[in-house]
C-alpha cells in the first residue's frame, strides 16, 4: 500500500498558542489524558511556566510518550471558553486540523486509526521506559485521506457512534448511582425505619409513619404523593405495601442498632464463596480456540459498569478442568481479591475465573444485587483485611467471616426486583456499547480513507 499524502498539509502539529509565562491558564496532566473518552470535559487552572503543550477548543492531544501512545490517550478539547487557550505536558503532541470546519473531528480519528498508531510506536526513540516519538516524524506520516467533503462526513459519522456510546455511559452511570442510593438508603442508613420511628416518637399514627416512609422511599413530598395516590393509585399501592414492609423499631445487635426482625450473619454463610485458577498457558489444549470465557481483574479494571459481558481470554474444555471452581452461573458477583483489591462486576456470561478473584455465587436469600451493592458498601473494612508484603491481598479465610445484615426475605427480595430491572437495562446498554465500538473500530480505517461509501451505514 503506497501513501502520497502528508499529514502535514491538513494538519498544524504543535501551533503556536498565545500564552505568556506567568499566566494562570486552563492545564491538563498526562493522568487526565482519557484513553476510552473522545473529548477532555475538565481541566483545572495552573500557572505557565514556559514549555509543554499548548492548545484551543478543537485540537487534539496524542501522548506521546511510553507507555501511555501504547495505551490509546488520545482525546480532543471541547471545554475552553471561546477564544480561550490551555496548557499541558510536554509529552503530549498538538494536532490542530488547518481546515477547522471540516477536519477537526476526522484528524481525531486520524490519531485513532491502528495505521498511524503503529507508525507513531515505530519512531519512538529513547532508552527502555522512556521512549516518545517526535511530532516531526508525525508530520512526515504519509496517508492517502480524501476529499474535505468525505473527510468531513466521515468524521461526523464516526463522532455520532462515540456520542451514542458517551449517551449510554452516562446513563449506566446513573443507573448505578440509584441502585447504589437505593441500598444505602435501606439497608446502610435505615431510613424507611428511622423515619417511622420519628413520626410515631411525634405522636403520629401507624398510617402517618407509613406515609412519611413512603415520602422517604419515593422521594417525594406529602402533596406529591397525594397526586400520585390520585393518578395512578396501582404505583401508590405498591409504594404503600414497600413502606409497611420496614419495621417501626431497632433492636440492639453487635453491630450496634438495627431494624427490628433483621438479622446478622456473615457473607461467608450467606453465599457461596470460591476462588480459582489459572491453567498452564504453555499447554496449547487449554486455550488454543478456547470458546470459554476466563478472566483475570484485568476484565474488570477496564469496566466503566459493573458488568461482565465478555473476557479477553478463552480457555477449553480441557482448561476449564484444570479450575477447581468450575464455570461460574451468570449473575455470579466478581470482586478482584488482589492487585488491586475491590474491582466488581456481576457476571453476565458464565465465566471460568483465575486466582485473583473471589467469587460470590448467590443461591442462598441474599440476591446477586444486594450482595454486589453490599460489597461496595463494605469495600473499606474487606481492604482492611486485606495483607502481603508485594501487594494486598484478601483471602477467602479473612473475607468469609466479615458481617451481614441481613433484612427480612420480603425486604430482600423488594429491593432485588428494582436493582435487577436496573442491571438490566445497564447490561443491555453494555452490549450495544461493544457493538457500536465494533462499527466504530470495523469501519473507522476505510471511513478515514474514502474506500466506504457512508450511504450504506447509519447509527
Amino acid at each position: 500500500m503506497s501513501f502520497n499524502k502528508k499529514l502535514s498539509n491538513i494538519i498544524d502539529f504543535n501551533p503556536k498558542r498565545p500564552i505568556k509565562k506567568g499566566e494562570l491558564k486552563p492545564f491538563i496532566e498526562m493522568a487526565a489524558l482519557p484513553v476510552d473518552n473522545r473529548d477532555v470535559s475538565y481541566l483545572k487552572e495552573k500557572e505557565f511556566k514556559g514549555g509543554g503543550s499548548k492548545f484551543k477548543n478543537g485540537d487534539i492531544l496524542f501522548a506521546r510518550i511510553t507507555p501511555c501512545l501504547e495505551n490509546g490517550k488520545t482525546a480532543k478539547i471541547n471545554c475552553l471558553k471561546q477564544e480561550e487557550h490551555g496548557h499541558g505536558s510536554t509529552e503530549f503532541i498538538v494536532m490542530s486540523a488547518k481546515e477547522s470546519n471540516f477536519d477537526e473531528d476526522y484528524v481525531y480519528y486520524l490519531a485513532r486509526h491502528p495505521v498511524f498508531r503503529a507508525y507513531a510506536q515505530s519512531r519512538m526513540e529513547g532508552t527502555s521506559g522512556r521512549q516518545r516519538v517526535d511530532w516531526q516524524s508525525l508530520a512526515e506520516f504519509e496517508f492517502d485521506y480524501p476529499d474535505k467533503n468525505i473527510r468531513k462526513k466521515a468524521g461526523k459519522f464516526l463522532k455520532a457512534i462515540d456520542d451514542k456510546i458517551a449517551v449510554n455511559n452516562k446513563s449506566n452511570l446513573i443507573l448505578e448511582q440509584i441502585a447504589q442510593a437505593l441500598f444505602k438508603s435501606w439497608f446502610v442508613d435505615f431510613d424507611p425505619v428511622r423515619e417511622k420511628i420519628a413520626v410515631l416518637k411525634k405522636g403520629g399514627s401507624d398510617a402517618d409513619a407509613n406515609l412519611a416512609a413512603m415520602s422517604i422511599i419515593a422521594a417525594k413530598s406529602p402533596e406529591q404523593l397525594a397526586e400520585l395516590k390520585q393518578e395512578n393509585p396501582e404505583t401508590y399501592e405498591q409504594l404503600a405495601q414497600t413502606a409497611a414492609l420496614f419495621p417501626s423499631a431497632m433492636q440492639e445487635s453487635e453491630l450496634g442498632d438495627i431494624p427490628k426482625g433483621w438479622s446478622i450473619s456473615t457473607i461467608g454463610e450467606e453465599v457461596q464463596i470460591s476462588g480459582g485458577g489459572t491453567p498452564s498457558t504453555k499447554n496449547k489444549d487449554f486455550w488454543e480456540n478456547g470458546s470459554i470465557h476466563w478472566t483475570t481483574p484485568k476484565d474488570l479494571s477496564n469496566l466503566r459498569d459493573k458488568v461482565l459481558a465478555n473476557t479477553e481470554r478463552k480457555i477449553t474444555e480441557a482448561g476449564l478442568e484444570k479450575i477447581s471452581s468450575g464455570l461460574l452461573p451468570v449473575n455470579t458477583v466478581l470482586m478482584s481479591s488482589r492487585a488491586p483489591v475491590g474491582y466488581l462486576a456481576l457476571a453476565k456470561v458464565p465465566v471460568a475465573i483465575n486466582q485473583g478473584y473471589i467469587a460470590m455465587q448467590c443461591e442462598k436469600l441474599l440476591s446477586p444485587e444486594f450482595t454486589l451493592q453490599w460489597t461496595v458498601s463494605n469495600m473499606d473494612e474487606i481492604k482492611q483485611r486485606a495483607s502481603g508484603t508485594t501487594f494486598a491481598e484478601i483471602s477467602k479465610k479473612n473475607f468469609r467471616p466479615i458481617s451481614v445484615i441481613v433484612p427480612t426475605e420480603n425486604i430482600i427480595k423488594k429491593y432485588s426486583t428494582q436493582a435487577q430491572a436496573l442491571y438490566e437495562k445497564i447490561h443491555a446498554a453494555v452490549e450495544e456499547i461493544r457493538a457500536l465500538s465494533n462499527i466504530r473500530d470495523t469501519l473507522l480505517p476505510q471511513l478515514l480513507s474514502g474506500k466506504k461509501s457512508l450511504n450504506e451505514h447509519t447509527v
